[in-house]
């Protein structure tokens, strides 16, 4: 039997550099997505597939995000004196339970290798998964349930990938595909940035990983990678000479909300999902010249 997976681990320390003068005073993990903020989305997607404990790796200037997950005692107040009860209930249902929180720094950018490690005594001895907030999925099961479904098959580490144009591989962690279906299929290479000609398959990391704790010895021995950085992968690759490694082909779609192209790409999918804003909001693009057959095509999407 494997161990059960009840932590989850979320590096937020990062900059936001990208998304300035946004995110100067504001941290980009909580940009919203249309009214709610991305951790937001990662932390509902943990708790979906049973996580209970929320690890956040935190940095200068992201007190916000230990705000947003605490009660404001003043505004539900006010919400209850004025009635608003949807409003109050949405916000209760939001917060993790009390303790279930726990909050640590990352003192330098040292890369999320090191981001990872910084939370090995929180962590303890035991299987942890990783979100990457960044990374936004749309789909019918949360992406990290869906790895924990094949978690719980074969044990070991799990991570998730999706296919992308064998061009495009440059620009992201690879694996090499062994036997198995999408849903859980052996990992056979991993190789960070690798040219079109010498990749091992399409498939690339997707920033969701169940990993076993052996990982952070390894951690903290690694050595700086590519730039200058403790590379996660790095460690991983040095992990599957002793333990194995499978990936999970996800049912979804992804957001890179790292970008300004895939952020503002998840706020028009998501907006197109909401029945309440739906209509009003097809009807704003098309004020703004859209072409009508591309609304057409936007209202088929989100049915």
């Amino acid at each position: 039997m494997v161990k059960r997976v009840k932590t989850a681990v979320f590096p937020v320390a990062g900059l936001g550099t990208r998304f300035l003068p946004a995110t100067k005073a504001m941290p980009k993990e909580m940009l919203t997505v249309v009214d709610r903020p991305l951790i937001q989305y990662a932390v509902d997607e943990a708790r979906e597939a049973g996580i209970t404990h929320f690890v956040f790796v935190t940095g200068r200037n992201k007190g916000v995000i230990e705000d947003h997950f605490d009660r404001q005692f003043e505004l539900e107040t006010t919400l209850e004196s004025r009635g608003k009860t949807a409003a109050l209930e949405a916000l209760q249902k939001d917060l993790p339970s009390a303790g279930r929180t726990s909050f640590t720094r990352q003192q330098e950018p040292l890369g999320l290798g090191h981001a990872v490690w910084c939370a090995r005594d929180i962590v303890g001895d035991e299987p942890f998964a990783l979100l990457l907030p960044d990374m936004l999925f749309k789909s019918r099961r949360g992406v990290l349930k869906q790895m924990m479904e094949a978690y719980e098959e074969i044990g070991g580490n799990i991570i998730a990938v999706e296919e992308v144009p064998h061009q495009e591989v440059s620009s992201y962690g690879v694996v090499g595909r062994g036997e198995g279906s999408d849903a859980g299929f052996r990992i056979t290479d991993m190789v960070e940035k690798p040219k079109p000609q010498d990749t091992p398959s399409n498939l690339i990391i997707s920033g969701r990983y169940i990993l076993q704790p052996e990982i952070f010895d390894l951690l903290a021995d690694q050595p700086r990678g590519a730039g200058d950085e403790i590379q996660l992968t790095d460690a991983m690759q040095t992990l599957m000479h002793s333990q194995p490694f499978a990936g999970v082909k996800y049912e979804g779609q992804s957001f890179d909300c790292g970008s300004k192209v895939g952020f503002l790409t998840a706020n028009v999918a998501y907006a197109l999902d909401r029945e309440d804003i739906t209509d009003g909001f097809l009807t704003a693009l098309g004020k703004l010249g859209l072409h009508t057959a591309l609304i057409d095509g936007m209202k088929i999407a989100a049915e």
